[in-house]
């Protein structure tokens, strides 16, 4: 959440935001609401205060008097019970509002109202070229008998599926090798609950917004909710600590993840790009403030690092205002090649989160003044696993249904070099 002082002291700045991000947000009712809430928590207090000092005089009066101060009380009793009850209110629609109210952007973070607005920054490679007419990675898995939706269906309902055979392997060569590259790097490795409280939600940023898309499991009794990012455990790891930052706490993880997709985003199922449940690497960094600009940047190189390794062709994209989610400051994605669609895919996503996500989960540490701030935090989506595979077929593709193995993956499907 963005501190109040900002949104207080300087509206005009949250209105610019609101409108860069093209979000509907009315910040002059907030304001309104919320001057409104300070108003009736000083009367509140005052109310407060006289029923505690009249509460230690009253066993000192006598008779009457004593009689009319309790009959005065009790009209102060009812004052506070309406005003209590008006503050809920209150409070309860101020949250609604504060929750959404977007963080700031960073001064070099694009700005534009749509898709477009987002600036390639830099390429890799030119996209892959064929002497044969290239297939689809859906046709390949096909042929080759390595998902099965039919059964996923039949199991765990639409947009569910089984994998197998030599696509497992591959899924975990990639898991292995990001891990070992991010190990040299000194990234901590990780594996977290994928099922997380409501507050969790609430506390990384994803809940209101996104609330919608979240699978909640056993409503009205445990409450819990099945995570789309390993990013929102591991960034509450640290909730409600002080920390010791002589270093950036750098962390690497890996987790299944679910999302409820609808409407139009299902028109990529066919290709797999979108389902209920996929598997993610992803890395969490929680850093001082000076450090967070720093820290997006090595994390940006190594991610690339990470991508030229395997060879394959991307675009480096600095994400526009319009197309930012609530808690980023910036944002850049990769996009890898997909030959088959003739265009580049998001495949991994790197944030700058700043200490919007900290301050909801209380995550501190000391300056050199032994000053108390808030710590920043920054997320990496490293590779999604399935995007990762479906760039793998179709850009390592052959004329005879085999997919070439990186190089740098060989060491880990037991220097295999096709599948």
């Amino acid at each position: 959440m963005l501190d109040l002082k900002i949104i207080r002291n300087n509206p005009q700045l949250i209105k610019d935001v609101i409108k860069k991000r093209n979000l509907k947000l009315d910040l002059d009712s907030f304001l309104k609401l919320d001057k409104e809430k300070l108003i009736l928590k000083q009367e509140l207090d005052e109310l407060r205060q006289l029923r505690n000092n009249v509460s230690k005089e009253i066993p000192l009066l006598q008779d009457k008097e004593k009689q009319d101060k309790v009959l005065e009380m009790r009209k102060v009793w009812e004052q506070i019970k309406d005003l209590e009850n008006n503050y809920r209110k209150i409070i309860k629609t101020w949250q609604e509002i504060y929750w959404k109210i977007p963080n700031l952007l960073d001064n070099t973070a694009a700005i534009g109202d749509s898709e477009e607005g987002n600036m390639v920054e830099d390429t890799f490679l030119k996209p892959t070229e064929f002497d044969f007419k290239p297939k689809p990675h859906y046709e390949i898995w096909k042929q080759k008998w390595w998902i099965d939706i039919e059964k996923g269906s039949e199991v765990s309902g639409s947009r569910f599926w089984y994998i197998k055979w030599d696509l497992v392997m591959l899924q975990f060569a990639l898991i292995n090798y990001a891990f070992s590259k991010l190990i040299e790097y000194w990234f901590n490795p990780i594996l977290p609950p994928v099922l997380v409280k409501k507050q969790a939600m609430f506390w990384t940023g994803f809940f209101p917004a996104d609330e919608d898309w979240i699978y909640c499991v056993n409503p009205g009794e445990d409450d819990l909710y099945l995570v789309w990012t390993a990013e929102v455990p591991v960034t509450s790891y640290h909730s409600n600590e002080i920390l010791k930052l002589d270093e950036p706490i750098k962390y690497i993880g890996y987790s299944n993840c679910f999302r409820r997709e609808a409407g139009s985003a299902w028109k990529d199922t066919k290709w797999i790009l979108r389902w209920h449940q996929f598997d993610k690497v992803e890395m969490v960094v929680f850093c001082k403030q000076s450090q967070s600009k720093e820290m997006h940047n090595l994390m940006i190189d190594v991610e690339e690092n990470i991508w030229q390794w395997l060879k394959i062709p991307y675009q480096k994209i600095n994400i526009c205002s319009w197309d930012l989610w609530n808690p980023a400051m910036k944002k850049y994605d990769l996009e890898a090649w997909m030959p088959w669609q003739n265009k580049y895919r998001e495949v991994t996503s790197c944030s700058n989160i700043w200490e919007y996500q900290s301050r909801r989960l209380w995550i501190r540490y000391k300056d050199g003044n032994w000053k108390t701030k808030y710590v920043h935090t920054l997320n990496w989506t490293i590779i999604a696993l399935w995007r990762c595979i479906i760039a793998i077929m179709e850009n390592y593709q052959t004329k005879d249904w085999n997919i070439i193995i990186p190089k740098v993956l060989r060491s880990y499907m037991w220097n295999k070099k096709e599948i």
